[in-house]
């Protein structure tokens, strides 16, 4: 049984590896442990995880995870959207669409990390374009009529990974506009297994080739 060690943002994308990943995962012979990023030490040795607002807890955190050497693979299930300025890659994204410039950036953190057991990867945009994946299967989580709603915005995009980053039109702001009490960790869980691995997989080409990489350790 091979270990992968996944940084992640916060309790949702916790509940994500662990509900959904981890499953589909482990009868490849792989164990899926996820580990959210440390985002304030104190003195009294007490820490603050989830959310990001600087880079060096996000390095310091994969630096550490890193010196594991029992485990195969240290990976990233981080929000492209927010993502601090200080962030490697983002001040020198090109042009382009959102594919190009995501793995630019996941190109210079790598670079940054500089370690061979290190699979970076940032979602597109962040965790909640994958509930736009199909909205018709979140009852769970959203009224029939924020279903409608959800599933007109859905329909505007090629795909959920390309629901944008601007501030106001986010996946999670779109959401929040239509279903004002949308709670992340809640209902967001829910949608998302609602939904299924598999069709997040084909609606979302940037997550599916992570996805791939991850299966892939199985075979090495």
């Amino acid at each position: 049984m091979k270990r992968v060690l996944i940084l992640v943002e916060g309790q949702t994308e916790e509940t994500f590896v662990r509900d959904v990943l981890a499953p589909h995962l482990l009868p490849l012979g792989l164990a899926l442990i996820a580990c959210v990023v440390v985002t304030k030490r104190i003195n009294d040795g007490s820490k603050f995880k989830g959310g990001i607002v600087r880079y060096t807890p996000v390095r310091n955190d994969l630096q550490c995870l890193l010196r594991d050497s029992s485990a195969a693979c240290v990976t990233s299930m981080l929000d492209y959207y927010g993502l601090p300025k200080d962030f490697p890659g983002l001040a020198t994204r090109p042009q382009g669409n959102c594919y190009a410039r995501v793995e630019h950036v996941e190109r210079a953190f790598a670079e940054d990390i500089g370690h061979r057991r290190f699979l970076p990867h940032l979602v597109l945009h962040e965790f909640e374009a994958l509930l736009f994946t199909d909205p018709s299967q979140c009852s769970l989580s959203f009224s029939t009529e924020e279903i409608t709603k959800l599933q007109a915005i859905r329909a505007s995009a090629q795909s959920p990974e390309e629901i944008n980053e601007h501030p106001d039109t986010a996946p999670s702001k779109r959401i929040l506009a239509v279903s004002p009490g949308y709670q992340k960790t809640l209902h967001g869980p829910l949608a998302v297994m609602s939904i299924g691995l598999p069709a997040i997989r084909a609606a979302c080409p940037h997550f599916a080739q992570w996805l791939s990489k991850l299966e892939a350790l199985a075979e090495g």
